[in-house]
């Protein structure tokens, strides 16, 4: 039961995320409720922030019904099909996107490193799980989408952190540099760690 509830709030979590930056880059001026200091970098690199938000939207869509069971067995094709959506409009477009933005990232060198090793570990277990689907490792190709997946859930603990500092009365651009990794590592910490507890993944394997 815990595990399912689990698996339902990380969907909402993913999809309110999603619909959220879909919403708000679709319809209003870029970088409108950011911080002045994100937008201005925002507006001065458009192609690059576009691609990446849009991008990470799709794969936060897609991401967590790939480890839905139920329509994994049931309907396969698709399951192969939305993978691929994943991994190459998701995962490779969101990631180089990403990977340049990080250059001149809000909050510093330590920030730019920071979300320059998330987009690098984004494409490395991206292409790690391609890898071994089209070598026929299924059991491998799960635990490297599982630890891809934790790294596509930076979006969403991104934002979580970000008003935490705001209600902490931390400055913007201090908090972000810690941000830039605490959206992430712990992420990829919580998938190792349950990797070497069970042999199931995060997800629930029955049933869903």
């Amino acid at each position: 039961m815990m595990r399912l509830f689990g698996f339902i709030t990380l969907i909402f979590l993913s999809l309110a995320v999603a619909g959220y930056a879909i919403g708000v880059y679709g319809f209003l001026p870029l970088g409108s409720l950011v911080h002045p200091g994100m937008r201005d970098v925002f507006v001065a690199h458009p192609v690059s922030t576009y691609a990446h938000i849009f991008a990470a939207s799709v794969a936060l869509l897609l991401g967590p019904f790939q480890f839905w069971t139920r329509l994994r067995t049931s309907r396969p094709v698709v399951h192969r099909w939305m993978g691929r959506v994943y991994l190459g409009i998701g995962v490779l477009v969101g990631g180089i996107a990403g990977l340049v933005m990080s250059f001149n990232a809000f909050g510093g060198p330590i920030a730019r490193v920071g979300f320059a090793c998330l987009a690098l570990m984004w494409l490395y277990t991206g292409f790690r799980a391609y890898r071994a689907i089209r070598a026929g490792d299924t059991a491998s190709h799960r635990r490297w989408m599982v630890r891809n997946f934790a790294l596509t859930f930076a979006a969403v603990t991104l934002r979580i952190w970000l008003p935490g500092s705001m209600v902490a009365g931390i400055d913007a651009e201090v908090a972000y540099r810690t941000i830039a990794w605490l959206c992430w590592v712990p992420n990829l910490l919580v998938a190792e760690l349950a990797f070497n507890r069970t042999r199931e993944t995060l997800f629930p394997s029955r049933g869903w």
